[in-house]
């Protein structure tokens, strides 16, 4: 499909300090899973939907929804916009 979205090396590299580190068995493929949240969410589709390009549904919905309750995605807005701490709007 020609509409995916998926993060640059560059962009993959400048959020991936923000990322929990593995414990156990490696992560699949960051890029690749946080690029298919990022698709589902603009494109308001439900998990299920996600193109099979971005792997398991279940494993975005269940990174999605484990990284936001640890602040994962308010960490990386905040240290994208040049903040620390939590940000005062998303």
């Amino acid at each position: 499909m020609d509409d995916l979205f998926w993060l640059t090396e560059a962009q993959a590299a400048r959020i991936s300090p923000f990322f929990p580190l593995s414990h156990g068995v490696p992560r699949v493929d960051d890029q690749r899973v946080v690029s298919g949240i990022i698709h589902v969410i603009r494109n308001g589709l439900r998990w299920r939907d996600a193109p099979a390009e971005y792997g398991p549904h279940k494993t975005l919905y269940n990174r999605f929804i484990r990284w936001s309750r640890m602040g994962v995605f308010n960490r990386i807005f905040a240290g994208l916009a040049g903040r620390r701490g939590q940000p005062d709007r998303l």
